[in-house]
């Protein structure tokens, strides 16, 4: 077998291992027969021994952040900022050494626009303020390695006011880079086409969000 072809059949085996566990989540969220909530309990077991085994991630792990949430199973939120000046955007080391634009999950008792601000205050020390929606994309189907969960990635330009930076617990750099000169990008949370996307989006002047 090839790399391709192997790399296909484990998408392949992960798509059935989330949609597994997506069936199993909702059963256990609105089942009241004590045999039916068995067998979803069951079917979430298979779906985090197919993760394990196609990932090469334990078990205790696996259910950690596979198998640890009740209720309707729904997509995740992370907000991401595209912030320009001189014609430049703003990317943040982290302190595993790639680079990344603001952002991160959202909050339970945030917003898109106010976990935007939060996020950017706290990874790059600007003040910001949203602006429009540059995009909102299924990550699964732009980010690369899969996540065992479904994921909606906000784009959002924003602008500064003012604000000086510290290094942080996440974030030990911040920088405004041109599209040809970008550093070793943390492509699980931004790829280079998806800041071109944000470049393409500050350069125009009637951009449309764009949307999976």
């Amino acid at each position: 077998m090839n790399t391709e072809t192997g790399a296909a059949e484990t998408q392949q085996w992960l798509k059935w291992a989330m949609e597994l566990q997506f069936v199993a989540q909702a059963g256990l969220a609105y089942s009241k027969d004590v045999f039916d909530i068995g067998r979803f309990e069951r079917i979430r077991e298979i779906s985090a021994e197919i993760m394990s085994c196609k990932t090469g991630f334990g078990m205790e792990h696996v259910k950690n952040v596979f198998c640890n949430e009740t209720g309707f199973q729904t997509p995740k939120l992370d907000t991401r900022a595209a912030i320009f000046d001189s014609g430049k955007i703003l990317l943040v080391k982290e302190n595993n050494g790639y680079w990344s634009l603001p952002g991160g999950w959202v909050d339970v008792n945030e917003s898109v626009r106010s976990n935007t601000i939060k996020e950017v205050k706290e990874e790059s020390g600007y003040d910001a303020v949203p602006v429009k929606i540059i995009a909102i994309q299924d990550r699964k189907k732009h980010n690369l390695p899969p996540y065992a969960y479904g994921i909606c990635k906000v784009f959002v330009l924003c602008k500064i006011t003012g604000g000086d930076f510290e290094a942080n617990i996440e974030t030990v750099e911040r920088g405004f880079f041109d599209l040809d000169e970008l550093p070793e990008l943390a492509a699980d949370k931004n790829t280079e086409a998806q800041i071109e996307m944000c470049f393409n989006a500050h350069r125009s002047a009637k951009w449309e969000t764009l949307f999976d």
